[in-house]
C-alpha cells in the first residue's frame, strides 16, 4: 500500500542514500513533461540531484519549480518512493555534490565527466507530497 506524507522516514531517507537511479520530471514552457535519469542523494533539507548550467532541468525549474522524483529498487519493482516539491538551484557546494555521487554511483573519487567551464548545480527538491510502497 502507498502512503503519502510531506517528511521522509529514517528508512526512506536509507533507501534514497543507496546507489538507485531515479527519474525526475520538470515542465517544458508548453507544459508537458521532461523526464530525465538522474543521480540521486538526500540531506536534512530535502532530496537532491546534480545538473549543470545550459541543460535543460535547470531552463525549466528556473521558470517553473515543481518537479517529481521517483526512485524504485532495482531489485523489487514493488519497492518505489515518489517526490514531489519545488526545486532549488544552487551552485553552492554543487562540485563536491557531484564528486559524492560519483563516489556513490561510480566507485570514483571524483565525477570523470566534469569540464573546466561547466558549471555544476545542485537541486534540491523540498518535498511537499511523498509517495512510497514497499516500506514498513
Amino acid at each position: 500500500m502507498a502512503t503519502g506524507t510531506t517528511n521522509l522516514t529514517d528508512e526512506q531517507r536509507r533507501f534514497l542514500e543507496q546507489p538507485y537511479y531515479g527519474t525526475v520530471t520538470t515542465v517544458r514552457e508548453d507544459g508537458s513533461p521532461h523526464t530525465t535519469v538522474v543521480w540521486v542523494d538526500v540531506d536534512d533539507e530535502g532530496v537532491l540531484f546534480n545538473t549543470a548550467t545550459g541543460r535543460a532541468k535547470p531552463r525549466h525549474i528556473e521558470r517553473d519549480p515543481r518537479v517529481s522524483l521517483t526512485v524504485i529498487d532495482p531489485q523489487n519493482g514493488y519497492k518505489w518512493i515518489s517526490v514531489d516539491g519545488r526545486a532549488e538551484v544552487t551552485t553552492e557546494g554543487a562540485n563536491a555534490s557531484i564528486d559524492k555521487l560519483a563516489k556513490k554511483y561510480l566507485g570514483k573519487d571524483s565525477y570523470p565527466w566534469h569540464k573546466p567551464e561547466e558549471q555544476r548545480l545542485i537541486v534540491r527538491i523540498r518535498p511537499d507530497h511523498v509517495q512510497a510502497h514497499g516500506f514498513d
